[in-house]
């Protein structure tokens, strides 16, 4: 039963820095941009992994 008086106030102590720290990261704009990092993938630059003879093949059937 004497454990109560100590694991009570840690167990506030603990929540208090997680709402401290929730609210920290909502002022500090950790939240303000939710759609961009997921858009970001889509728009991905790959050209560095296409072969250049791929690339050759793909210019040259745009030409004809």
């Amino acid at each position: 039963m004497d454990i109560i008086y100590l694991l009570i106030p840690i167990a506030i102590i603990l929540a208090g820095l997680g709402i401290w720290g929730f609210f920290w990261s909502v002022n500090s704009g950790q939240y303000d941009d939710m759609e961009s990092p997921a858009h970001s993938i889509l728009f991905d630059d790959d050209e560095h992994l296409i072969p250049d003879d791929a690339k050759q093949k793909t210019t040259n059937k745009q030409n004809d």
